[in-house]
């Protein structure tokens, strides 16, 4: 598929810049015509994602959480939410539901979140490296391109 748009973003790792990239990721899908059910979806996945490099990344430190996102001729929506963090020693079990690292005050369900709102989820990682998610999503909205 062809790319209609993209934009790339870079923000601190504090909890006030997880509303501005879910607002930012909300008004770039706009011109696809979504439904209210799917700007929720995005915006809920992409909330995860980046409080996930929020809590567990970067844990007691800011470091920069950077966000690509692009959209196909397809009305499909690709974001890729990237930290320079820790990394996941364990992917597969980061995924299971009810599994954190991050204490009693954590749900576990981050990854299951983002799995049901969007078309494919994807997570690679490296220790000490960081961590990508990518979020995708189609679209049934009409392309305003």
């Amino acid at each position: 598929m062809k790319k209609t748009n993209e934009f790339r973003l870079t923000i601190d790792s504090k909890s006030v810049n997880e509303s501005f990239a879910r607002i930012v990721v909300a008004s770039f899908v706009t011109p696809l015509d979504p439904t209210v059910e799917e700007i929720a979806d995005l915006k809920t996945a992409v909330s995860e994602a980046v409080t996930n490099c929020i809590v567990h990344a970067y844990k007691d430190r800011c470091g920069k959480i950077y966000i690509y996102a692009a959209i196909d001729d397809a009305n499909t929506v690709k974001i890729s939410i990237r930290d320079k963090g820790c990394g996941i020693d364990d992917v597969s079990q980061a995924m299971t539901p009810l599994y954190t690292t991050g204490g009693g005050d954590r749900a576990g369900l981050g990854f299951t979140v983002m799995e049901s709102f969007c078309d494919t989820v994807r997570v690679k990682s490296r220790q000490d490296k960081g961590t990508t998610v990518t979020l995708i999503k189609k679209i049934a909205g009409k392309s305003k391109w």
